[in-house]
């Protein structure tokens, strides 16, 4: 290519291509934003359709009408969506008629704090000043807002739905046509093939392990006797999506539920457990076979879940790895030159050299 035939941008100085992507990228970002309550069930429903197109594949191969397998697929997803999005309105309910029983425990708790704190030395001004923000609607309120948190990802269910139904039709063609992209543009196929194994990998082997950490978090919370034991291990599992934090925030709501239900005593045994749990399956066992699924470094992980929480709430929090691996496929994989990016991202080190050895 001779210096007439390379692009005007390329012309350009490199300290203006760099702003110039920048003020792109703000832009783009704000756009996402502004659309994150349209944006997050589409892309939601677009991972859960990746998710669950093997059932369809899987059929096809065993000679099973398209019509059919494509309507299992769909009752397959479907399920999965009213299952999730039914249990956690009965069990935010069953907690909504449960809490107005807990407030002369925790009147309780509080004046017992305060008699701890007198006979630690503490003057009366100084006990007032430090439990004046402390009310039982403040408590109920964390618990209420977690869970509704989780719940905003499934409030559009209607959408969601629908948009799973076209999907799903679509995807049965989608193979076809990505074949024929791929004599034209091998690299896209192969940017969009990667992100589909990796999705698929990520989420096999995220809901294995979040369906073990819940059954072990509902069977603990259940002995220990912290009720709606079912609701805490249905958060266990939900949160298991969320990368880093999503043990936090599991954590968080059995917790005060069970200071409020048997003292401090009881909401550190739960946290006690909760932490074993997740330490052993969560930080030991799994990160080894999620760094093999999606090859994320720890703080790309990281990062993607603030990023995608603050573009489209709790969505973005549950949808952080899927997505990022999207952007990365869009963005990097599509490009060959873009290879030493890729390189920067991921978490295994780069093959050897062959200068070293």
């Amino acid at each position: 290519m001779t210096v007439s035939d390379r692009p005007q941008w390329a012309a350009l100085p490199r300290g203006l291509i760099v702003l110039l992507t920048i003020a792109a990228s703000v832009i783009s970002i704000a756009g996402l934003q502004a659309f994150a309550s349209v944006l997050g069930p589409v892309l939601l429903a677009l991972v859960l359709t990746i998710a669950v197109h093997p059932v369809f594949t899987g059929l096809r191969r065993r000679g099973v009408p398209s019509w059919l397998a494509m309507t299992v697929m769909l009752l397959v997803v479907f399920a999965i969506v009213l299952g999730i999005a039914v249990s956690l309105a009965f069990s935010m309910g069953q907690l909504a008629t449960l809490l107005p029983s807990y407030q002369p425990r925790f009147v309780m708790l509080v004046n017992e704090a305060t008699a701890a704190l007198a006979e630690a030395g503490i003057g009366r001004d100084q006990v007032r000043a430090a439990l004046s923000g402390l009310d039982f609607g403040a408590i109920a309120g964390v618990l209420t807002n977690l869970l509704l948190g989780l719940a905003g990802a499934l409030s559009n269910l209607v959408f969601i739905l629908s948009l799973l139904l076209f999907m799903g039709l679509d995807a049965a063609g989608f193979p076809d046509r990505v074949h024929a992209i791929g004599t034209n543009r091998p690299a896209i196929v192969t940017a969009l093939e990667s992100f589909t194994r990796g999705t698929r990998s990520y989420l096999v082997v995220t809901t294995v392990f979040g369906g073990i950490v819940a059954v072990l978090d509902g069977v603990a919370v259940w002995i220990l006797g912290v009720p709606l034991a079912l609701l805490w291990a249905l958060v266990a599992f939900v949160t298991s999506y969320i990368p880093n934090v999503g043990f936090i925030i599991g954590l968080v709501p059995p917790a005060l539920l069970a200071l409020l239900e048997g003292g401090p005593r009881l909401a550190l045994l739960v946290t006690a457990v909760y932490v074993v749990i997740n330490f052993v399956i969560q930080s030991i066992i799994q990160p080894k076979y999620i760094g093999d699924a999606v090859d994320l470094s720890l703080t790309l992980t990281f990062l993607s879940l603030v990023f995608w929480a603050w573009v489209l709430g709790p969505v973005g929090a549950i949808l952080a790895i899927p997505l990022t691996l999207l952007v990365k496929a869009l963005l990097v994989d599509v490009d060959p030159n873009s290879a030493w990016i890729a390189t920067l991202l991921t978490s295994s080190r780069p093959a050897p050299t062959p200068q070293d050895g």
